[in-house]
């Protein structure tokens, strides 16, 4: 599988695999606590896919304790348990952050689909060093993850070996809603049309079309960009209450997956930062 990874973190890339300093705090990094649960609880959404659903919504009391994601004929995918308790408990923090980044467990077997690899790749040191501490630091909750099983051939890797990515420094620019955006929330991954090798964020980037099935019926991915057919008609204020609230200027829902939970957290700057950078995508007519 071909996947994208964008300029800013090429450029900061490295030819070895991630420094296991990097990941446990070393003067490079600058990881904490406080980012790590930002992200996973607000826009990284991780409890979108790993935690399960009661009748009213998440189950507070098992976050992030494994969630049945997909369940069809191509294969049944299950979000393992990210708690101290599940198995990543034996696991090195440089593992868990490999597992993250490069979809590849500790015995060199590779996590399936829909992790979005093509956007992981992208997250900083510093970021997946968080995510790692907030991740440590969960209450642990007994429960046990049904194996995944997948009836389509997977790739051996999702791409080579991650080196040092550095974020662009944190701020209302596009570069930094670029990277919430991709990396972060993982945007691009649902909101861009998926071709043989996966999405084709080289030539269309957020032009929306996917669709998903679910209890709700069928959704489908919006387009992003400044095309007529995608966000050229809201202002800023009707993007952001999209984005964090689920309904449309005329007040009517939008459908999941979108994880509207999750990205209610978005700080101010950060959802300006983000209406910033879907401004700037050239427009592309959806399909």
């Amino acid at each position: 599988m071909t996947t994208h990874v964008p300029g800013w973190a090429r450029a900061h890339r490295a030819a070895l695999a991630l420094p296991v300093l990097l990941l446990v705090g070393g003067a490079l990094a600058a990881p904490s606590l406080e980012r790590g649960e930002y992200l996973v609880r607000g826009p990284g959404g991780c409890g979108n896919c790993h935690s399960p659903i009661g009748p009213q919504g998440f189950d507070a009391a098992m976050e992030l304790a494994d969630r049945l994601v997909e369940d069809s004929p191509a294969f049944t995918a299950w979000a393992p348990h990210l708690t101290p308790a599940g198995h990543i408990a034996d696991w090195s923090d440089a593992d868990l952050g490999r597992a993250i980044r490069e979809g590849l467990r500790p015995d060199g077997s590779l996590i399936g689909p829909p992790m979005p690899f093509a956007m992981y790749r992208g997250l900083s040191d510093d970021d997946v060093a968080s995510i790692v501490m907030f991740l440590r630091s969960l209450p642990a909750i007994p429960n046990e993850t049904p194996a995944s099983t997948y009836n389509i051939p997977l790739h051996p890797a999702w791409g080579p070996p991650v080196g040092q990515v550095t974020a662009p420094p944190r701020g209302v620019t596009v570069d930094y809603g670029a990277y919430l955006v991709g990396p972060v929330a993982h945007c691009m991954e649902c909101h861009t049309p998926m071709g043989p090798q996966g999405p084709m964020l080289d030539t269309h980037p957020g032009a929306g079309g996917f669709e998903f099935h679910g209890p709700w019926g069928t959704s489908v991915a919006g387009n992003l960009t400044s095309h007529a057919d995608g966000l050229a008609a809201y202002s800023d204020a009707e993007l952001a209450a999209m984005i964090t609230e689920g309904r449309r200027p005329d007040g009517s829902p939008m459908l999941p997956p979108m994880p509207y939970p999750f990205l209610a957290g978005f700080t101010p700057d950060d959802l300006a930062a983000v209406i910033l950078y879907l401004r700037s995508l050239p427009p592309i007519a959806g399909n």
